[in-house]
């Protein structure tokens, strides 16, 4: 195998965030619903925006915000997503480049706009997702390079992408160009949501194109339509070779064939938002992955950048997550 271009490149959704601190009355107000994410039309975006307190804008999208943060723990990143050819489109082509990612998709013209995604952050945390589609779903296998996909070490893709079928069959032309040139594949389930509309889709790619998934508990065990989370391990081992799986406060377990590693979170002195800290551990375990490290490594590498950004607003950190591994005594020289 030839000596990659890029450690991680990813696919999915490229939308712009808006984040926001909103109090437990504009919750109940608007009718959002917390730890989920929840598709909206265009009216209903303009309607929530124009509602919305002063946030925080940022390019977005959960791919997008895990390969920011690989290029943050100084690894190489590349990102396909599909843009409009307007001024938001232009926001996150500028941001995510200037995250230190290679991103030069072709945007669409004459079509819907770019994406964003409406995040109303309670006092509790919890946030409550609202996301218009826009021209992000119009990704399709023509937008999926063959050199590309061979010039990354690891090709990752987003379950939240999943909801056409030309955003489908490109997953799959990425997956086969990364075998052909004997890449290997990882794909995030994203949402609780996500897993009921396309379980069946992600059954098949699970059992035939990926070698790394990530999952939180509560979307492993819908994937596998069971209650008991070990009954659910035990499934994704048999299918995969290997599965990261993130328990919130009780950190996360790592399965490979006979192997199993279990990572504590790190501890942290206030919960802020806990937008994007699955980008984030995805962002670290790929990192440590990548470079070939071990899989508690790679587990702690994801705890070490989850724990950083549920510090603050927003899904991207604001810290070097290189120093904080290297002060965790986790060095990434390759």
């Amino acid at each position: 195998m030839s000596d990659p271009r890029y450690d991680v490149l990813g696919v999915g959704n490229a939308i712009v965030d808006v984040l926001a601190p909103v109090d437990e009355a504009f919750i109940a107000e608007h009718g959002l619903v917390k730890d989920a994410m929840l598709l909206i039309d265009e009216a209903r975006a303009d309607a929530l925006y124009a509602a919305f307190p002063q946030g925080e804008e940022i390019s977005g999208g959960s791919a997008a915000n895990t390969l920011a943060g690989v290029a943050s723990f100084g690894a190489r990143g590349a990102y396909i997503g599909k843009v409009a050819d307007d001024g938001l489109g232009e926001t996150f082509a500028r941001d995510l480049r200037a995250a230190g990612v290679h991103f030069d998709t072709a945007r669409l013209s004459g079509g819907p706009s770019t994406a964003r995604c409406l995040i109303a952050v309670p006092p509790d945390a919890r946030r409550a997702m609202n996301t218009y589609l826009g021209a992000s779903t119009l990704l399709d296998p023509a937008d999926i390079e063959r050199d590309l996909v061979a010039s990354a070490r690891v090709v990752f893709l987003e379950g939240y992408l999943f909801d056409r079928e030309e955003a489908k069959a490109a997953y799959v032309r990425a997956s086969e160009f990364a075998r052909a040139a004997d890449r290997a594949v990882a794909l995030t389930l994203s949402d609780v949501f996500c897993v009921e509309r396309h379980r069946a889709s992600f059954r098949q790619l699970v059992r035939h194109h990926v070698d790394v998934l990530f999952a939180n508990e509560a979307e492993l065990k819908s994937l596998y339509e069971t209650d008991n989370f070990d009954a659910a391990l035990a499934a994704v081992r048999a299918e995969t070779r290997i599965a990261a799986v993130t328990r919130s406060e009780k950190g996360a377990v790592i399965v490979s064939g006979a192997d199993e590693a279990h990572v504590p979170a790190v501890k942290i002195e206030r919960l802020v938002d806990t937008t994007g800290a699955g980008d984030q551990f995805a962002a670290g375990f790929l990192t440590g992955y990548a470079l070939g490290r071990d899989l508690e490594t790679c587990g702690r590498l994801g705890v070490i950048a989850a724990g950083e950004v549920i510090t603050h607003f927003g899904a991207r950190p604001h810290a070097s997550l290189k120093d904080l591994a290297a002060g965790a005594g986790i060095s990434l020289t390759r």
